[in-house]
């Protein structure tokens, strides 16, 4: 099992996050954090690096399930969604399989949470 699900798409930069954010919110996720990758190496290590965002994305309802299911689950939250130029026009967005997370966690009642939020963010992923 793969710890990741992708898909490359042709577009800008912040037209595919458009996209995305629009997809998240389609499926009742927020983006709790925004980690801009390029513009961080660049300030603290004064290095060039490709386009590449990190979006921290969390659905309310399931969160809260999943910390009632499991008090130290947030270790693994929010679930994260990288958007990343490959080359002008050509973008890759990935998302954490939550299913490849939550093997390491013995908790029957996460399984089918995690199920049920690695179908929504594969249909984010899917329909872009």
């Amino acid at each position: 099992m793969n710890y990741y699900f992708n898909k490359t798409v042709k577009g800008t930069f912040e037209e595919v996050i458009e996209k995305v954010t629009e997809g998240l919110k389609e499926e009742g996720f927020g983006i709790l954090t925004e980690i801009d990758v390029k513009e961080t190496l660049k300030k603290k290590l004064d290095i060039d690096f490709k386009k590449y965002r990190i979006l921290g994305a969390c659905n309310p309802p399931y969160a809260h399930k999943a910390l009632q299911a499991e008090d130290k689950i947030g270790t693994m939250l929010p679930c994260n969604v990288i958007v990343q130029e490959i080359e002008k026009g050509t973008i890759e967005v990935a998302a954490v399989n939550p299913m490849a997370s939550m093997q390491a966690v013995e908790n029957k009642k996460l399984e089918k949470i995690a199920k049920e939020i690695t179908d929504k963010l594969e249909k984010i992923i899917n329909k872009l």
